[in-house]
């Protein structure tokens, strides 16, 4: 039998940041699907999935695909490959420059690999697990902050899902009450990331799919974070999840407003 091929990570990198040229494609852009209320597909997800899909297989044909788009049955005791090909497809489709590819390699449903990327900031957000969080190569951390009254907290208001409205604006508010303010961008990926990178003190979201915060969470907990369901235990990615990520300064005032 064969030997399977290593997996090179620099490799995997160069991959997804070759989705740029499909990313900013107008013509691509332009051809959308509509899923659901709030919920849309362009041709440029659909491609970006397709050439990583097609990419990775070839060079990886032990690891298993898992994408938002036509995602597939996988055995998550194995290696999967986990991947949101655009994270904020509104945002994307509105210009507004708030999107990226999100891909993580998870092995017995924890992530080892994770990568972020950003294209219109030429932002690359890595972590491996053991080895620590970078940005654009530079080691990463969460903030180190001692004033949760004074946290920016970023938030996710389940646009598929507005039957949870009621109970997340309230979230929101206890949030809001007890933090400096609240951001919402419409990417959980970056979200997770800028966590990581000490540019927000926490981010929380009900209900998240696995495309959404797999490689995400690996950042945070890398860049010395936490991540748990709203309940406080410990979560993996083989299914939804609700998702708190924050340093430890707000963890207890993020789990209080969970809690209701």
């Amino acid at each position: 039998m064969e030997a399977r091929k290593k997996i090179d990570f620099d490799e995997v990198v160069r991959l997804v940041q070759g989705a740029r040229s499909i990313l900013l494609d107008e013509a691509l852009l332009a051809d959308v699907t509509v899923k659901g209320r709030a919920n849309f597909a362009t041709r440029c997800d659909t491609a970006v999935q397709e050439m990583l899909c097609r990419e990775l297989s070839r060079r990886w044909p032990q690891v298993q695909f898992l994408g938002e788009e036509k995602s597939a049955q996988v055995d998550f005791s194995g290696q999967v490959w986990i991947l949101d090909p655009v994270d904020g497809t509104a945002n994307l489709m509105h210009h507004l420059h708030c999107s990226a590819v999100s891909l993580a390699l998870t092995e017995g449903g924890k992530p080892v690999f994770a990568i972020v990327y950003d294209p219109f900031a030429d932002e690359t957000f890595t972590a491996v697990r053991g080895g620590g969080a970078f940005l654009n190569g530079r080691p990463m951390r969460v903030i180190d902050s001692d004033n949760p009254g004074e946290a920016i907290i970023a938030v996710g208001t389940s646009p598929y899902e507005r039957e949870l409205a009621d109970a997340n604006f309230a979230l929101f508010r206890r949030v809001f009450d007890n933090c400096g303010d609240i951001r919402r961008a419409g990417t959980a990926s970056l979200d997770l990331a800028n966590v990581a990178a000490g540019r927000l003190e926490g981010y929380l979201e009900r209900n998240l799919k696995q495309w959404d915060f797999a490689a995400g969470i690996l950042l945070v907990t890398e860049a010395g974070g936490s991540v748990t369901d709203f309940a406080g235990a410990g979560i993996d990615c083989t299914r939804s999840r609700d998702v708190i990520a924050c340093c430890a300064a707000v963890r207890p005032m993020l789990e209080a407003a969970a809690r209701g």
